[in-house]
This record gives structure tokens, sequence and C-alpha cells, in this order.
């Protein structure tokens, strides 16, 4: 945590996801940031009321929703985003990212602007990484709408630091994951969180046999070895954000946030099947491993993740849910 942070008033795009929810309750929460105020900037949902918390209803697809969003605003925590949606994709991410941007570079209160990106920008686990994946790799997008919605973020964030010298920092962050997300990556069933979906992956009657057992899904790549995937659970990556408010080690920053190493399907799977009994099924993929390198943000903002693959296993594997919380999937990944 920064030892003294200057008094401020936040405005959170897509607070109602993963990530905002998780962030505003830690900020609200958290005494030594309670000369924080937050503005949530709404859609569909809203959130609870408190006393340092302000939800507006609007669009950041629409420029006056923008700017009523900015208003004395200092800092601005944007995490709004669209899956593979083409229809809205770049409304979001690149009309309403430049609204953003542009009421950020001519109002006299802006302090800091801090963008939550994804690896998808570097094509993560689609493409062959032979070295670990640092900050200057060049943008590889894989295929579809939303990566290269992610590059166009950063691409953005990055020339108007260049052209105006606004002071913006990207957490770069690869799959996040909270209460038992990490589970239903793993399952054979239709209720499976995110891709693969494992269950297309083998016959149809394999698939429900695997779904009856728990059976765990051991991801190979083109040659038959464990794939190595990237994750971050969402309570690291407010950790990262907290710690880069108003941090002059961020300003103008690149920054990936992820597990300290990435989890190994083959090691993944050992774990469950020796602790849980789980049956394994290795499932061969056209995926590469990838290692993305947090050492630049261990090195300036002094962060280090928590989890590691077996703390990600027993804090999914052990979450109940509470009758008012249910699995509600808002998008695939």
């Amino acid at each position: 945590m920064q030892p003294s942070l200057s008094s401020g008033f936040l405005l959170v795009t897509g607070a109602t996801g993963k990530v905002g929810r998780a962030f505003i309750q830690r900020l609200l929460e958290d005494a030594r940031l309670g000369h924080f105020r937050v503005r949530a900037l709404c859609h569909n949902r809203v959130l609870q009321p408190h006393a340092r918390l302000e939800c507006v209803r609007g669009s950041i697809q629409n420029r006056e929703d923008v700017q009523t969003a900015l208003h004395d605003v200092t800092h601005v925590l944007h995490l709004a985003t669209s899956k593979e949606t083409p229809d809205e994709v770049m409304d979001v991410a690149v009309k309403g990212m430049f609204w953003l941007l542009e009421g950020c570079r001519v109002s006299p209160t802006f302090r800091q602007f801090i963008l939550v990106g994804g690896d998808a920008a570097i094509g993560h686990f689609h493409y062959a990484h032979p070295v670990p994946v640092v900050e200057s790799q060049p943008h590889t997008a894989y295929p579809g709408c939303y990566a290269l919605s992610k590059v166009l973020e950063e691409v953005m964030l990055q020339q108007y630091q260049i052209q105006y010298g606004l002071n913006g920092c990207c957490l770069r962050a690869p799959w996040i994951m909270e209460k038992d997300d990490f589970r239903f990556t793993l399952s054979f069933g239709d209720d499976v969180f995110g891709g693969p979906r494992w269950r297309d992956l083998v016959p149809e009657n394999e698939a429900r046999d695997h779904t009856r057992t728990g059976a765990v899904p051991v991801m190979l790549d083109p040659e038959g070895q464990p794939v190595k995937r990237n994750f971050i659970h969402v309570e690291d990556l407010v950790d990262a954000i907290l710690l880069a408010l108003d941090s002059p080690r961020a300003r103008q920053q690149l920054m990936n946030v992820c597990m300290d190493e990435p989890l190994d399907y083959g090691a993944l799977g050992e774990y469950l099947s020796h602790t849980r009994g789980l049956p394994l099924v290795p499932v061969r993929t056209p995926y590469r491993s990838t290692w993305l390198d947090n050492t630049k943000a261990k090195f300036l903002l002094g962060w280090r993740p928590k989890f590691d693959m077996v703390r990600m296993v027993e804090s999914a594997w052990s979450y109940e849910r509470a009758p008012d919380d249910p699995r509600v999937v808002w998008y695939p990944g």
C-alpha cells in the first residue's frame, strides 16, 4: 500500500463487474483510503449505496454521459470492456475510451488514468512464445474483435501519453479469477466458464461421463505437452491497482500483472488427482504455453501476487455461494 495517497475523486467504468466490485469494496472498507470518493459509471446494473460512492447512469459510448461522469474527477480506473460482440466492441473499446481520454486531457482536476488491459493483446496462449513475454514485445492479437480491442486500448493510452503527456498506467492482466470461477474453467459440462469449451473437444458420450465423474481436463499443446497458462486472482489485481494509484513510478508505464508462474495443466491435474481423487483426461489442443513476466510490476510497485496454483485451487474448491449469490456468467471469459 502507498504510504500516503492524496485525496481524490475516482471514476470507475465497468464498476459492476468482478474487478470493479472487488476494487470499490476494498477501497471503501480501507480506512487508509477514506480520503477517496468513488463515482461508478453504471449502464445496466447498479451498486449498493455508500456514503462515499456515487452511481451515475449512462453509456460509455455517449460523449455527454462520459463528460458528466468525469466532472470534478481526479482519477479514472477504466475497466469497461466488450467481449466477442462485433456490434458494440468498437463503440465501447475505442469510442468510449476516446471520450474518456479526451475528457481527461482537458480536465482541470484530472491526475491519473489507470487502464486494466488484457494479455489478449499479445495473443496469450494462441501463439508460441519461446521466451517470457515482457512489456516490450510487439502486439500480436489472436483472431477476433476482443483481442483487437485490447491492442487498440493500449495503443490509444500510449499515444495520449506521447501526444499530451497524459499520466497513464496500463496493468495488463491475464484471465481474472474470483470465488469458484477457477473450478468451473475445468468443467466438461455446459456450466464451463470461458474457454476452451472442453465438451466440444471430446466425443459427446465421453463428455457426459467426465461431467458425472468430475474429471479434470489436462490441456496439451500440439506436441502433447501440458500447456502453461497465465491467470490472476481478482484480489491480487486489486492490490496492484491500489499500489498504482498516485504512484510516481507507475507514470506512463505498461506492466504485466499475473501469478509468478503460469499454471501448468499437468501439475494442476496431478494436484487435483492427489488431493481430491479426480480422474484426469488429457486433451490435445492447438494452444501453446506462455509465460507472462511480472517482474516490472514487482520492481516498480513493490507488488507481490499472493495466489499460486495451490491457493487458486483451494480457494475455488472451498468457496460456498450464499443463497443470494447465484453463479451468473455475464460473459464467457
